[in-house]
């Protein structure tokens, strides 16, 4: 697991919001983070940006972190906000200082980058108290949508390794196809 990376040359699906709001509103998604206009938030696997522009209003500053500069390219084209960066890194080896993040968020790639590795990054550069929201395909999901059922993770699977890597679970909720975790650095 922690190995499927969407294939950039489909990135125009990632951009119907049809489709994408059907896993996740952006009403939820800024629920889930509960962020501040000052707050420097990290969207983890931002691909096209999609979700990235829904958070980027109300907030000081997002990076956007994407392992693959095509999907950079992209969100390029389709114009990215003033206050989003562009950052080009695994999430097991992030660019910023320690503490540097407020709250990051993941929708739809916990499972790309599911590890105690990349954990322990998002950990080191989060704020003491910091938010983390994450979206995932749930391993309990048919399959239909989003990836095999074998590269997915459970909500319990999901929810013992952000325990194991310092987090208090906030709120946990298990859907047909996904799972939404908050949780915050202890």
């Amino acid at each position: 697991m922690g190995h499927h990376t969407f294939d950039a040359s489909r990135a125009d699906k990632l951009e119907r919001a049809e489709r994408r709001y059907r896993f996740c509103s952006r009403e939820e998604l800024r629920w889930a983070l509960d962020s501040a206009e000052t707050d420097t938030v990290a969207d983890l696997g931002s691909g096209t940006g999609f979700f990235t522009d829904d958070v980027a209003p109300h907030v000081e500053t997002v990076y956007a972190v994407d392992l693959q500069e095509a999907m950079h390219d992209y969100y390029r084209e389709k114009g990215v906000p003033e206050n989003v960066d562009l950052v080009t890194a695994d999430v097991s080896d992030l660019p910023f200082e320690d503490g540097d993040v407020d709250a990051a968020f993941s929708t739809m790639t916990y499972h790309e980058f599911a590890s105690e590795a990349a954990l322990e990054e998002i950990t080191r550069v989060l704020a003491p108290g910091g938010r983390l929201a994450i979206v995932d395909w749930a391993a309990s999901g048919t399959g239909e949508d989003g990836p095999p059922t074998d590269e997915r993770y459970s909500a319990d699977e999901a929810t013992e390794a952000l325990k194991a890597a310092g987090f208090a679970i906030e709120h946990v909720a298990v859907r047909p196809e996904t799972f939404l975790l908050v949780a915050t650095l202890e």
